[in-house]
């Protein structure tokens, strides 16, 4: 029987979709700032918070530090594309927040052990 899923699960799991999608929008329309840069760090918090799951998190922090290095230093590398710059920057705005909430996360389940 599959495991039911309680409403802030569902919450991140539409969070980060949500996310994903209005960055690649956005940096496609420009350089994401003010405002609705804002909002994809906010999304990022609400990530980070509600969508990794324990048995999640070294996947999650791999794979986020791999992001985050390649959107910071595939900037310049990625600057000949268009929109490609301001999309590797809007999809940063929602992983550092949401990699840093779970690594918090995990450094306190660590000591708690």
């Amino acid at each position: 029987m599959a495991k039911r899923k309680n409403n802030m699960d569902v919450v991140g799991e539409w969070a980060f979709l949500a996310g994903v999608v209005l960055a690649v929008i956005l940096g496609v329309l420009g350089p994401v700032v003010g405002t609705w840069a804002m909002i994809l760090v906010i999304i990022g918090i609400v990530v980070g918070l509600l969508n990794v799951a324990d048995t999640e998190v070294m996947h999650f922090l791999m794979s986020g530090a791999v992001l985050i290095i390649a959107s910071a230093l595939g900037g310049n590398v990625m600057s000949g594309l268009p929109y490609a710059g301001s999309v590797l920057d809007a999809l940063l705005a929602i992983f550092v927040p949401a990699t840093i909430i779970v690594a918090v996360k995990n450094v306190f389940i660590l000591a708690r052990n």
